[in-house]
């Protein structure tokens, strides 16, 4: 319900307004932004908010309840108002409209089918229109998961090499053995190896039947000519070609491409589910969660998808919502979807059939994820409340940053950053500083010029000031985080050691008043230790990656003519220090600056090193 003490303002302001589409823009009392709707009739919409017999879900009400004033702007049309209500949602991030938390854009899976020898790539740009492209994927981690599972099937090589260049370069590869073509071999002929490349691509686009039947007829008559070995080998290709398919749910016709969405509102914690439905089979879902006291309505539902659509790209014929839209933002969303997509897109709601059931399955999904979800969420948010008053900190530390040192005697001296968010990883803030203030390993000073670079940044717009800091390390280290905050301009950001035991496991937090014993609060202990052990294991994995490129740099460099530039170039050009020991002078003058004589000197030190090796 409305504030009484605004009611009759508002209500005054809400029927003065226009019947003309439009965007109206709820605030607060501060002035903030917390909600912003499109309407085909401004006036009839926003005066629906503040009637005195207005009757609204629980999450409206609050809304409504935190109104202090509102602004519009006219549009000329529907889509139009669409269109702003986006913009101004990404503008201003209001509290109760649904939002995608991040600005990632969705990966694809490449096929260089005009190469001699193509590839499968992770890309999210569709750029090229010699490839062809798969997807989009939810994840990185998906389109890598099929890359790996079509080598695998189709004896593709997922190796580092590449080709024409790699060929002749490998003897005794193991993966020969393990069933890839071997493209490195020069007498394996780049028809060969398409024909396998091009099977993969084929079962991407749902062909299974065509290619059992095309490996089938070569298995058959590989037996005829008694060529046993390689009918072997087909039959071991059949089996896992039917072994991937398995793995694949087919869900519709071969030429079915659409979309599923459907949505569970909750308390907490609210969840939409999209299955994406291509070539028949469901290839993958999302989970989308949202705060309980954002509004989940036709309106808002268009919205989400509009913005979805917007960072996917690719937009099917068909788009399914589990429940009806209004006849007027469906109407809108579909226009402006097909204006994009460049060809019809429909949205339709099934009542009955296979793709009500999936709707349903979809919702299902939606609502055990958000219950799963916000059982966590509760169960975080006690051990961050649990820890704020061990702490004795005056709010609940939602963003935690974590700082560690890592080095390599006295080289590779690194620093790394850690960020937890309501008491989960999120990496995308994860920070790493090559230390530059000591050439000599100092701990306390890597750690002064590691907190004084992060905090110098703080005050950027978008940055987050976090709730806790956390170093790993006693109360030296932990008072030197402390000063370098101070001097910064923030003193009031709360900072405690992370302290471990003789076995090197967390034992305490180490804060103004001494030492904080956490053994006996189990909920407390698990999530110090999981950020101590991240931050650690983040910190040591990008100071080694560190290390092994100085080395290989400095190996090139003790070699006559060679310095930094240069033996950057050669290790660019070449995949690595491998690639340069095996390269001939020819190959090696290529390099721009290498001359005959350098080339000698890299080919001679080397064979020295050989020989040194064999004595």
């Amino acid at each position: 319900m409305v504030n009484p003490e605004y009611a009759a303002r508002l209500r005054e302001k809400a029927n003065a307004l226009p019947l003309s589409p439009g965007v109206y823009i709820m605030k607060d009392k501060g002035g903030k932004v917390i909600y912003v709707g499109k309407s085909r009739a401004l006036k009839n919409r926003v005066s629906q908010y503040f009637h005195e017999s207005a009757s609204h879900g629980a999450k409206t009400e609050r809304m409504t309840a935190s109104v202090y004033d509102f602004d519009y702007i006219l549009c000329n049309t529907e889509i139009e108002a669409l269109t702003l209500e986006n913009s101004l949602i990404k503008l201003h991030h209001p509290h109760y409209n649904i939002k995608l938390k991040d600005d990632k854009s969705y990966p694809y899976l490449k096929a260089t089918v005009n190469e001699e020898f193509p590839r499968f790539l992770m890309t999210r740009k569709r750029e090229s229109e010699k490839a062809k492209y798969f997807g989009p994927y939810t994840s990185t981690a998906t389109v890598y998961g099929i890359i790996s599972a079509l080598q695998k099937t189709f004896g593709l090589p997922s190796c580092r090499k590449t080709f024409p260049k790699d060929r002749g370069r490998v003897k005794n590869c193991i993966y020969r053995q393990l069933g890839c073509i071997a493209p490195c071999d020069p007498e394996i002929s780049s028809e060969v190896y398409k024909e396998s490349f091009m099977q993969a691509v084929s079962f991407l686009s749902g062909n299974y039947e065509a290619i059992i039947k095309s490996l089938t007829e070569k298995m058959e008559f590989a037996s005829e000519n008694l060529a046993f070995e390689a009918a072997a080998a087909y039959r071991d290709r059949i089996r896992a070609v039917q072994k991937l398919e398995e793995k694949q749910k087919v869900v519709a016709s071969p030429d079915t491409e659409r979309d599923i969405i459907a949505w569970h509102v909750g308390e907490p914690v609210s969840a939409i589910c999209v299955f994406y439905i291509r070539g028949g089979k469901l290839i993958d879902t999302e989970l989308f969660y949202f705060s309980g006291g954002e509004i989940l309505d036709s309106a808002a539902i268009v919205s989400f998808m509009l913005e979805l659509y917007t960072r996917r790209e690719y937009i099917p014929k068909e788009i399914n919502p589990a429940d009806v839209l209004s006849p007027e933002d469906a109407e809108i969303l579909s226009s402006l979807l097909t204006e994009k997509a460049g060809y019809k897109v429909t949205l339709r709601t099934p009542f009955k059939g296979e793709t009500r059931r999936l709707c349903d399955m979809a919702r299902e999904n939606a609502a055990m994820r958000s219950l799963e979800y916000a059982k966590s969420s509760e169960k975080s948010e006690k051990s961050l409340v649990r820890l704020a008053s061990l702490c004795g900190l005056e709010a609940i530390p939602e963003r935690i940053e974590a700082f560690d040192i890592s080095n390599f005697g006295d080289e590779a001296i690194t620093a790394g950053m850690v960020v937890y968010e309501n008491a989960k990883p999120k990496k995308s803030d994860y920070r790493l500083f090559s230390i530059k203030s000591t050439e000599h390993r100092d701990d306390y000073a890597s750690m002064r010029e590691a907190v004084s670079r992060h905090a110098a940044h703080l005050s950027d717009e978008g940055a987050k000031i976090p709730d806790l800091i956390l170093i790993d390390g006693g109360e030296n280290h932990r008072n030197i985080a402390v000063q370098a905050l101070y001097d910064a301009g923030y003193p009031d950001i709360p900072v405690f050691g992370m302290v471990k035991d003789e076995y090197h496991k967390t034992r305490a937090l180490v804060g103004d008043m001494g030492e904080i014993s956490i053994a006996s609060e189990q909920s407390v202990y698990t999530l110090i230790y999981n950020i101590q052990e991240e931050v650690h294991r983040f910190t040591i994995s990008k100071m080694s990656n560190k290390k092994r490129k100085t080395q290989k740099i400095s190996t090139l460099e003790d070699i006559e003519g060679i310095g930094k530039a240069r033996a950057k170039a050669l290790l660019t050009h070449f995949g690595g220090l491998a690639g340069v020991k095996k390269a001939s002078a020819g190959e090696l003058q290529a390099i721009r600056g290498v001359t005959p004589e350098i080339a000698e000197n890299i080919i001679n030190h080397f064979k020295n090193q050989n020989n040194g090796e064999n004595i």
